[in-house]
């Protein structure tokens, strides 16, 4: 993908994108937490899915997939309904704030991969 493989600049403008789109899909899903809105937080999950999947952070995409289900009232699977918003509302607390460590952990390790000089 990269044609230099010491500067990986291709690949890095990718990456460095998804930081970006990451952490702000984490603070709009801060506010729709507070905000109780369900709906929208299905929404976040399934976008950061996607982005999530395309890098291959499976970790992060598996979270993304739950929280998607859970903002729709299904469970962690999306198999079988889920019809009280309490419930789903605290496990969509708990699988973003698991989603964000696990994104924590992966931007760490992918800033290393680039050299980046703040870590």
């Amino acid at each position: 993908m990269d044609d230099d493989e010491d500067e990986r600049e291709f690949s890095r403008s990718i990456v460095y994108d998804f930081f970006t789109q990451a952490a702000d899909t984490f603070r709009k899903m801060d506010e729709k937490l507070e905000e109780k809105d369900l709906e929208q937080l299905s929404a976040l999950g399934h976008f950061l899915k996607g982005s999530s999947a395309t890098l291959g952070l499976n970790k992060v995409k598996d979270s993304c997939e739950k929280i998607q289900h859970f903002g729709a009232h299904k469970d962690e699977t999306g198999t079988k309904e889920e019809p009280d918003d309490e419930i789903c509302l605290s496990r969509l607390k708990t699988t973003i704030a698991q989603a964000k460590q696990e994104y924590a952990e992966v931007e760490i390790a992918l800033k290393k991969f680039y050299h980046d000089p703040e870590v």
